[in-house]
């Protein structure tokens, strides 16, 4: 069989030619031996055209049914992929090929299930399938923003472009989640230190002065009564606390793993009511630049539209995705669905409106996507500033009454004896 090949050498030479082998990936591994980067491979018989569109097929059936597979599949952590991001714009800028570019940051990552998700990249590459539909197949890593942004990159023939782009998308991404999780550290802090210190007291301090109590014949008050019972209640049924504690992982288990507890978590999210308003904000910069970046890069509006409504599982935002499809198939604007939802800042709907009298919807999304990420980020750290003394104080006022509940008996006893 002959098999028509475009490769790159270690000097970065481009070259085609064929050579005979039994199928494409026995001329991959020829090629590979002569020291050859393969980026397109084919068979240059008809029957090669119907074996590689069945070879797609079986692909895409692989795929399709390894779905509830890909909870367990491996994936580049958000760090891992800022730097495969950058050092491809890098790469590509110095004018390096795709197939060899990929190949040298594999080479430098260490970690060897993140390697096989580049190496499988690889081979979709040199079997002549397109970066875009590569990356699909690992949407744990790449989600459907990521691959339609390297897609336009590739229509375009512009990816160096699409990757810096990306870039800084991922960057501010990462840097927006490490500002709540930086914000979320002391608060969590406190929480644990708070139940640490109401187990102390419960199960080693009280039970102490309910047998000092019984000496001394003392009637306690009510408060200290109530102390006293909930301490020998959670003496006596004790296991009950690591069964609850098994319960709540496995309810955190069941919302991160499954459609519907993800579902439920992201319904429930905006009804809280400090966390709900923050939740909605960080959800409306996110769907902003989503749908800034896709236009910017020439996807059409709809497909935008169908796209950025994969950003979040909020049915109040799925139905003001339904608003604004219906909005643009009648010939309306995207400023009126945002205004009439209620989700979007009227500043945001009026900077939207005028992109659209402009022409320049992409790039006025994308600015009120950096507005509204800055002012999230003020109000994350504002929030934070205010939880923590909350936790404070209440867990003052739990430590304060305990301490007074038993301290009080003593000081009566103390006050009758003189």
């Amino acid at each position: 069989m002959i098999i028509t090949y475009q490769a790159v050498d270690d000097k970065g030479q481009a070259s085609s030619a064929t050579l005979e082998a039994g199928n494409a990936r026995e001329a991959v591994e020829q090629l590979r031996s002569r020291g050859l980067f393969v980026t397109h491979v084919e068979e240059a018989s008809e029957s090669g055209a119907g074996l590689r569109a069945s070879t797609k097929e079986n692909q895409r059936a692989s795929v399709n049914a390894g779905l509830s597979r890909r909870s367990r599949e491996p994936r580049l952590p958000l760090t891992v992929l800022v730097i495969f991001t950058r050092q491809m714009t890098m790469l590509l800028r110095a004018g390096s090929a795709l197939v060899p570019a990929i190949m040298a940051i594999k080479r430098q990552t260490k970690k060897p299930d993140q390697a096989a998700i580049l190496k499988d990249i690889i081979e979709d590459l040199e079997d002549g399938s397109g970066l875009a539909d590569a990356l699909r197949k690992h949407p744990r890593t790449f989600n459907s923003l990521y691959c339609a942004v390297i897609a336009a990159g590739e229509a375009s023939g512009n990816l160096s472009g699409m990757f810096e782009r990306l870039a800084t998308m991922v960057v501010k991404h990462r840097a927006l989640r490490n500002k709540v999780l930086g914000a979320l550290a002391y608060p969590v802090l406190l929480i644990a230190m708070s139940c640490s210190i109401l187990s102390s007291l419960f199960f080693f301090v009280i039970p102490r002065f309910s047998e000092m109590f019984t000496q001394l014949g003392v009637d306690p008050p009510a408060t200290t009564k109530v102390m006293l019972s909930i301490a020998d209640t959670l003496r006596e049924y004790w296991f009950v606390i690591p069964l609850a504690l098994l319960s709540i992982v496995g309810v955190i288990i069941w919302i991160v793993m499954s459609d519907a507890g993800r579902q439920w978590m992201a319904d429930m999210q905006l009804s809280i009511p400090i966390v709900g308003r923050l939740r909605a904000r960080l959800i409306e910069g996110q769907v902003l630049r989503t749908i800034g970046t896709l236009l910017d890069n020439g996807v059409g509006l709809l497909e935008t539209l169908g796209l950025a409504r994969r950003s979040t599982r909020s049915r109040k935002f799925q139905t003001l995705f339904d608003e604004l499809e219906e909005s643009v198939t009648s010939g309306g604007r995207l400023s009126t669905a945002f205004e009439c939802s209620g989700l979007v800042e009227p500043y945001v709907c009026q900077a939207v409106h005028t992109g659209e009298e402009s022409g320049s919807l992409g790039p006025a999304l994308t600015y009120c996507a950096d507005i509204v990420d800055e002012a999230n980020a003020e109000l994350v750290g504002t929030v934070m500033k205010l939880l923590e003394p909350v936790i404070l104080i209440g867990m003052g006022i739990v430590v304060g009454m305990v301490a007074v509940s038993l301290f009080m008996p003593l000081f009566d006893l103390t006050a009758a004896m003189q």
